[in-house]
């Protein structure tokens, strides 16, 4: 399963630099392409296809991009991408549009025990796979100004579910199970999984 450090370069679709941080953390080299694309959730989605929409979505959109195309030995590299989604009583948490609505998500995890689902794809060609990983996170019962407080310092603005498990956050939780790299943004046992089968099929 081990990826051997420069075994392979894969570009990654992303604008999240805790990606960058977590591929490179397993030794993989990439090379980046920003895709935009609408992450509405279609009403009735259930989290887990919502979350495998998303990743899937920003490779297809990488692959029909112009700017994947002008990267050096384009088609000999896969594309990477991937989708981080809170899930709350069966709900969707995405990013909070303003600081109140950070408040009210996290007043709804006070206390609570939910669920971290990451989807991460891979793309070449014809080729592609999806892989999604699933956590518990519970936060320990939070009062209105350690809330307020956190909520102040911006962290989790551009975060699902208003918190950033890597930063100032991680005091809030008492238990995690599952993949703590998954909730950050990118599962690593999955994604070095996928590159593996993807070097696998190209000898």
């Amino acid at each position: 399963m081990f990826v051997l450090p420069g075994s392979i370069s894969v570009i990654l679709a992303s604008q999240s630099p805790r990606r960058r941080e977590l591929l490179a953390q397993i030794g993989i080299a990439y090379e980046l392409c920003h895709v935009d694309i609408d992450e509405s959730v279609i009403p009735g989605e259930p989290p887990l296809t919502y979350v495998k929409r998303m990743a899937e979505s920003k490779a297809e959109a990488a692959w029909d991009s112009e700017q994947y195309r002008q990267i050096e030995d384009y088609s000999s590299k896969p594309i990477i991408s991937a989708d981080t989604c809170i899930e709350w009583q069966g709900q969707i948490l995405g990013k909070p549009e303003n600081e109140a609505d950070a408040v009210r998500m996290l007043t709804s995890l006070s206390g609570e025990t939910h669920k971290v689902h990451s989807a991460v794809a891979i793309k070449s060609g014809n080729y592609s796979d999806t892989a999604i990983s699933t956590s518990r996170v519970t936060f320990a019962l939070l009062s209105e100004d350690e809330i307020r407080h956190y909520c102040e310092t911006a962290e989790g603005v551009d975060k699902a579910g208003a918190y950033a498990i890597q930063g100032a956050a991680a005091q809030f939780v008492s238990e995690l199970a599952g993949s703590y790299s998954g909730v950050v943004g990118l599962p690593l046992y999955e994604t070095s999984i996928l590159v593996k089968n993807f070097l696998e099929r190209a000898q």
